[in-house]
């Protein structure tokens, strides 16, 4: 029994020193990973300028796997249409926080990454989803491909994505008042809110019918549909309500956010929705 023990160690030391040796033999060079960074186009340095070193944003339009939900059809944005889709959420979104709110508002409060998407993504009851806010770090843009910067419906719809997805990461910084917004409208919510056109959630008190999914979703609606609108286009919206019910409801979710603006972070709504106004004109005039 000892002496087989003692050969099956001599075997395994003449294994180790074969192995030894093949690696030796087999060892490359040089390391065989590629460091080298790639070149940075043209559109590169004007998000660095533009997004990355004055609001330490990152903006990410090369696909990546890792960033999307790969069960969907989607794709990449094409690339002349990274730039435009992005100067448009830099006047509208991020020019009038800054505007209204300082200079350092954006910079200390704000998604650390933007993801473009070209595509359209498509639920399977017929909806689509213009845009996520995972975290209150990121932040995903579709339909970048289908802007068109002279109509202002298409543009708003767009802005209105970042608009929405932003509310949500101030939520997380500061909470609304749960509380009062859900007194306003006790009945109306529904995970199915798909089903019910806008003038049917209107006259009930909500101001798109995706408000219906959730308070959180209301307060994030209300607030951003106000900054999308013009002025004179939320009075007119509001002027067509019937219902005196679902009138005051508004009128007193909006109310609402405007002391949210005021008590969380010294803000003027009024004024960022003028600024916005002003800048969407801005951008379809340009």
């Amino acid at each position: 029994m000892k002496l087989f023990k003692y050969n099956k160690i001599a075997i395994l030391a003449m294994v180790s020193v074969a192995l030894i040796s093949c690696a030796s033999d087999d060892q490359p060079g040089e390391s065989q990973l590629d460091f080298t960074q790639p070149t940075k186009t043209a559109l590169d340095n004007w998000i660095t300028t533009t997004y990355l070193n004055p609001f330490n944003i990152n903006v990410q339009y090369k696909w990546n796997q890792n960033t999307v939900d790969n069960s969907r059809y989607l794709f990449p944005p094409t690339i002349d249409k990274v730039k435009p889709a992005l100067e448009i959420v830099e006047e509208i979104w991020l020019k009038s926080y800054s505007t209204i709110g300082g200079a350092d508002f954006v910079k200390k409060i704000a998604p650390r990454e933007i993801v473009l998407v070209g595509g359209v993504n498509l639920n399977s009851v017929g909806t689509r989803t213009l845009g996520l806010a995972e975290g209150g770090q990121r932040v995903t843009l579709f339909e970048t491909d289908y802007i068109d910067q002279s109509d202002r419906d298409n543009v708003s719809e767009f802005i209105h994505t970042i608009q929405h997805e932003y509310i949500h990461i101030l939520n997380q910084n500061k909470p609304f008042d749960e509380k009062a917004w859900a007194a306003v409208t006790p009945v109306g919510y529904t995970a199915d809110w798909y089903n019910y056109d806008i003038p049917e959630s209107n006259e009930i008190g909500f101001i798109t019918s995706y408000a219906r999914s959730n308070i959180n979703e209301d307060f994030a609606e209300t607030a951003s549909m106000i900054l999308i609108y013009t002025k004179a286009d939320y009075e007119a919206f509001l002027d067509g309500i019937e219902s005196p019910f679902a009138y005051q409801a508004l009128k007193t979710k909006e109310a609402l956010v405007v002391k949210y603006f005021k008590e969380a972070f010294n803000m003027d709504f009024y004024a960022l929705r003028d600024e916005a106004e002003k800048n969407t004109t801005g951008v379809i005039n340009n």
